[in-house]
């Protein structure tokens, strides 16, 4: 299928692996650039073989390497080293997230590009970034999402702090690249120059944590966590029903906690002077979620749910994946793609954000290893089927 989309037309040298930099790359292919993904010959990036699998390849490998061109080069060869080269001579752009200074090693780094391809954006993902103190250590991203400061506001006071059950380090810093390479790209159509995106995912995580610096620095204020709540936002909660399903309500809007204690058949607490504004219902925290929780425990969530409705009160359910994808709004939204897997057909989520004129698309889904070689290797770089085979019985390419 031909590429479109906003980035149709720009090149992409995908050299990670595991999840930070090929979500990036996804995110990029989705929206129309060419993704060649360079994976090693044998048995290819992990990820192919990470949790949930079908045959001999995981669900996951579908989703994430969507649109994206397989080529198996060694890199722990020279033959495949210069390959690569080649191919980044022909590139807008390279992701890498490998430790810093490991591409250097193989003549791959940005600098090595400079004289050949001066407008290459060269995007770098690691764990502490390129320089500091740091840069050497190992980053994964459970360590990473506990230095920024993420972890330490989730969970219970007194308690282990939580992990949600997803990898958020990796996937928050591919999008904080696929942001910096787009911006990269937007620049360079001015100066004709390309430019290096440092991205690391301490930082990336450290983006998200809103107030917490400057809390501290002017007021001296640790951030703590809070279980189901959010600190100085009252009310907002999540609670059990009568039928044990959860429901969250968001009533911190002054006229929004209004109408929720009156739909909470508690209209006095409306009217409570104490519960006018935001700094009254902090003071009062206890009280306001002791009232919403017993009203929610003796009521069904879907009763509770379509009351707040009617009341204009900001509340929902809490989803499992079951219940987003048998959602209508979910599917009036698009946001299931089905894509085709030896015959059978698999739903996949589709990738924001929804671009009215341009928009993104799942062209194919993750493929084969090596399914790209002779496209590439023999179209883009010219190598003959001699060249090819060659390359097959020194191990470069499978």
């Amino acid at each position: 299928m031909k590429s479109s989309g906003p980035l149709a037309g720009y090149r992409v040298i995908e050299l990670g692996q595991l999840l930070a930099g090929p979500f990036a790359g996804c995110m990029l292919g989705y929206f129309g650039a060419e993704v060649i993904k360079i994976e090693p010959p044998r048995g290819g990036d992990p990820i192919r073989r990470w949790r949930e699998m079908r045959g001999d390849t995981s669900l996951w490998w579908r989703s994430l390497a969507r649109n994206k061109k397989s080529v198996t080069i060694d890199l722990k060869t020279d033959q495949g080293i210069d390959l690569v080269r080649q191919l980044v001579d022909k590139a807008d752009v390279v992701i890498e997230n490998f430790r810093p200074g490991v591409v250097e090693q193989w003549g791959l780094g940005p600098e090595d590009f400079k004289d050949s391809n001066p407008g290459l954006v060269y995007a770098r993902i690691s764990g502490y970034g390129q320089d500091g103190p740091y840069s050497s250590k190992p980053g994964f991203a459970s360590v990473c999402e506990g230095m920024s400061g993420f972890r330490y506001v989730n969970g219970h006071p007194g308690e282990a702090p939580v992990r949600p059950n997803l990898s958020i380090g990796d996937t928050i810093s591919g999008i904080h690249a696929a942001l910096g390479i787009t911006m990269a790209l937007l620049e360079k159509q001015t100066s004709g120059a390309g430019q290096v995106v440092d991205v690391a995912l301490v930082e990336s995580m450290f983006n998200l944590m809103e107030a917490v610096v400057p809390e501290y620095d002017g007021n001296g204020v640790i951030r703590e966590p809070s279980g189901s709540t959010v600190t100085g936002i009252v009310p907002t909660n999540t609670y059990r029903c009568h039928d044990g399903k959860f429901i969250v309500i968001g009533g911190n809007g002054d006229s929004i906690f209004q109408r929720l204690m009156v739909a909470a058949e508690h209209p006095q607490m409306a009217d409570d002077p104490r519960l006018a504004s935001n700094p009254g219902r902090v003071k009062h925290e206890a009280e306001i979620d002791s009232v919403l929780s017993q009203w929610c425990a003796v009521n069904e969530s879907a009763e509770l749910l379509d009351k707040l409705d009617q009341a204009r009160v900001p509340a929902g359910p809490i989803y499992n994946v079951e219940d987003m994808v048998n959602d209508e709004h979910f599917n009036a939204r698009g946001l299931f793609e089905t894509v085709e897997i030896d015959g059978q057909p698999l739903k996949i989520p589709a990738l924001v954000p929804r671009l009215s004129r341009t928009p993104g698309v799942t062209r194919w889904p993750g493929g084969e290893l090596g399914h790209d070689n002779h496209e590439i290797l023999e179209g883009l770089l010219g190598l003959n089927e001699r060249q090819l085979e060659e390359l097959k019985s020194a191990a470069v390419i499978a």
